[in-house]
Parts: C-alpha cells; structure tokens; sequence
C-alpha cells in the first residue's frame, strides 16, 4: 500500500481516538455546573475525568504532529486558515487545564464556581469549534493554487458549520452524560444524568440529522458509499444509544454513542480521501494526499517510528483507563 495512504488513515485513526476520548472528556466538562450542584457533586464529576482527561488532548497533538510530519502544505494552510479559531481554542484549553489545578486552591464558593464555568466554557468552546472546522473541511475552502486561504475567519461560519458545531457541542454532551452514567457511585445523580440525557438526546438527534441534510447539499460526502454508509450507521447507533438510555442499559448506550462518533469521524475522512483540504474556488486546487504530502523517505522513517510508539502509547492509556476503572464517589475526596 502506499505510505501516503497509510498515513491519512493513521490520521483518520487518531482523529477517531480523539473525538471518541476526548468526546466525552468535553461533555463532562460542558455538564459539570448542570449536573452538579454541591461542592462534592462537582469534585467527584471532576474526578471522573480527572486521571485522563491531559492523556485524551494528546491523540490531537499526536494527529496534529503527524499532520505536519506527513503532510506538510496540509498543516501550513490549516493553521493558517484556522489561525483565529484555533488560537480561541488553544485560549479555552488553557483555560480548562488551569480551571482544574485551581479550583480547589481556595475554599470560596464564588472563587470554585468561577474555575467550574471556565471548565465549561473551556470545554464548549473547542467542541464547536471543532465541528466549525470539521464541516468546513469537507464543505470547502477558498483555496488558491499557492494552498493559501484567501478567506477570512467569518467565511468559516456559515449555516452549515454553525450547525456542524452545534451537532458536535450537543453529541459530546449527550456522550458524556452516558460515560458518567458508568463513572459516579452515586444513585441521586445517576438520575439526574439519565434525565439529562434524555433531554440532550432529542436536540442532538435532530441537530445530528439537519447536519447531515445539509451534508448532502452542501457537499460531495455522499458520492462516497463508505462515507454515506458511515453516516447514515451514525445516525442509527445514536438513536440505539438514546433507547438505551431509557431502558436503563448504560454500558450499551456508552459503547452506541462512541460509535456514533466513530462512523461520523470515519464518514468525513472517507468523504475527503483522497483531498484533506476542498478547495471551494477550483477543485483542482484542493489539497490532497499526493500534492501536499512529504517525501516517500519521511514517511517512511516515520511508518517505522509509529510502528514502534503507538503500541506502546495505545497499552500505556489502556492501562490507564484499566487503573481508574472504578467508579467515583464521595469516599477520600480530594478537595
């Protein structure tokens, strides 16, 4: 197989890793001043994610790495096509990990209350961003024949991607209440999660579904069976996992939800292959795995290097996951 194909797949892969992960990672985050109302309630919410959450950012700087690594001019024009809305994420990531170090400095309610809305803004805010960019991947940008974006940030909202943010902000949600589910000791809020839910599950099932209208006619993801197939199996597995829910039947919605986010992260990238960027004012000028990739000789010193590491990083966080598998209650709390 060629190398270029095996790295965009090596990418799709740790794209999928990364909104599975960090998926629900955000969704913890964006629920927290919902879900909880006490000072334990929160620290215990925090407490589910707080082991792995720093371990589930690395699968985007690991993608990002092997973006600029593999395909260089892919990387140049993103970040610079992306450079606002990528410094506003970077911004809220700050904010998120900062959020979690000193939240508990200090015992004032206001001083806590203000690092748990920065968790949530911190949170939010790279979830619609990401579906901002996700959409606009595959919609197409206005790109030239030198690779440079001669667009501005606000050409990079527009009612598709609007929507595409609000599915991913409103699915993470949805899959982070399911992953807490199966995280907290506590009865009183796995009612109050299950309520939440079901709630969050009807707006992004009909979110979900407008994107995916929108998807077919505003771009060419569906001339893809793959990527068609992927979606509409999206689509399917989320409303399975929202039954679920009602049924009781947590560790099955969690495992439907993730593969919600699986199919729909697989179904964009199979819609790009071969491009990785749409050039929306000539198709020609889009940016592919051929036109914007490294030498056969990078990519391969790299195919042998990854060979070697993403074992060992993929046993490490499983091992990880298999250490704080328990569930989080109100017993030995760190405050």
């Amino acid at each position: 197989m060629d190398l270029t194909i095996i790295w965009f797949v090596l990418i799709t892969v740790l794209f999928i890793g990364f909104f599975f992960l960090e998926g629900f990672d955000y969704g913890v985050g964006i629920l927290l001043p919902f879900i909880a109302k006490t000072d334990q309630e929160r620290r215990i919410i925090i407490n589910t994610i707080g082991p792995v959450w720093d371990g589930n950012e690395v699968w985007m700087i690991t993608a990002g790495g092997a973006l600029f690594a593999a395909f260089p001019h892919v990387y140049a024009t993103m970040f610079s096509t992306f450079y606002l809305a990528l410094f506003l994420m970077l911004l809220a990531l700050i904010m998120r990990g900062v959020s979690f170090e000193f939240r508990s400095k200090h015992e004032n309610k206001s001083w806590r209350s203000f690092w748990d809305w920065m968790i949530f803004f911190g949170s939010a805010v790279p979830a619609l961003l990401w579906g901002v960019a996700v959409t606009n991947l595959i919609q197409g940008l206005a790109i030239n024949e030198k690779m440079i974006y001669t667009g501005t940030f606000f050409d990079l909202l527009t009612p598709y991607t609007i929507v595409g943010g609000l599915t991913f902000v409103l699915v993470f949600t949805f899959h982070g209440a399911v992953f807490l589910m199966l995280r907290v000791e506590s009865a009183k809020t796995i009612a109050a999660l299950r309520q939440m839910a079901q709630k969050i599950g009807i707006p992004a099932a009909l979110v979900f579904v407008l994107c995916m209208i929108l998807t077919y006619t505003n771009t060419s993801l569906f001339s893809s069976m793959l990527a068609a197939s992927s979606l509409c199996a999206a689509a399917i597995v989320f409303l399975a996992s929202y039954g679920c829910v009602f049924t009781e039947k947590y560790v099955p919605a969690f495992v439907l939800s993730s593969l919600a986010i699986v199919f729909t992260t697989l179904a964009f990238f199979a819609g790009l292959f071969p491009r990785l960027m749409v050039s929306s004012l000539n198709p020609d000028w889009s940016l592919t795995i051929y036109n914007a990739s490294s030498s056969q000789y990078t990519l391969g010193i790299m195919t042998v290097a990854a060979l070697v590491l993403v074992p060992i990083v993929l046993i490490y966080q499983g091992w990880t996951y298999w250490i704080f598998r328990k569930r989080v209650s109100g017993k030995h709390l760190e405050y």
